[in-house]
């Protein structure tokens, strides 16, 4: 259950313990540091840095999402900006816990698929939430995500052939 050394620590701005916007049910959330989009309106502008936040073991990261027993989310920032030390604690999530994963990318699911390491992470993943947030298509009424351009994908489905939106 130990993350390998290359792959062990992800810069964390913040978790937040029994949320209910970054997907169905209670979830802790991961926030992590660095997004390249720079969204204008975006919620969370200070995630852009990637050196933001405090680096976390991913062993450490694991024992408090073990603890908390809810599902997870990866949020940021973009998990997908530096995947190694996310597809690390997805491994360790997948193979000790029965724990859905929801991930937050500004990343479209087309792209990730086609970029080897992306898509080791969406591989663990439940459900993408894909797409830059464009201020314009903001819209409230919609769950989980911001914008109407912004897709909540089943992972497993859409790797079966066929994109499969959720909503």
């Amino acid at each position: 259950m130990t993350a390998s050394s290359t792959n062990n620590t992800i810069r964390i701005l913040d978790i937040k313990y029994g949320t209910s916007v970054d997907g169905i049910g209670l979830r802790t959330s991961l926030y992590c540091a660095g997004c390249e989009n720079h969204c204008p309106g975006c919620h969370n502008p200070q995630s852009w840095n990637d050196q933001g936040g405090e680096p976390m073991s991913v062993d450490e990261l694991f024992r408090l999402i073990v603890d908390a027993d809810m599902n997870v989310t990866f949020t940021g920032g973009d998990p997908m900006l530096h995947p190694e030390g996310f597809i690390t604690l997805a491994k360790m999530i997948k193979q000790h816990t029965n724990k859905t994963i929801w991930c937050y990318t500004g990343y479209l699911f087309e792209d990730l698929i086609s970029h080897p390491i992306r898509k080791a992470l969406v591989e663990l993943c439940d459900v993408i939430v894909d797409g830059r947030y464009i201020e314009a298509e903001r819209d409230l009424s919609l769950h989980f995500r911001g914008s109407r351009n912004q897709r909540i994908i089943d992972v497993k489905k859409s790797l079966q052939g066929t994109l499969c939106l959720m909503d």
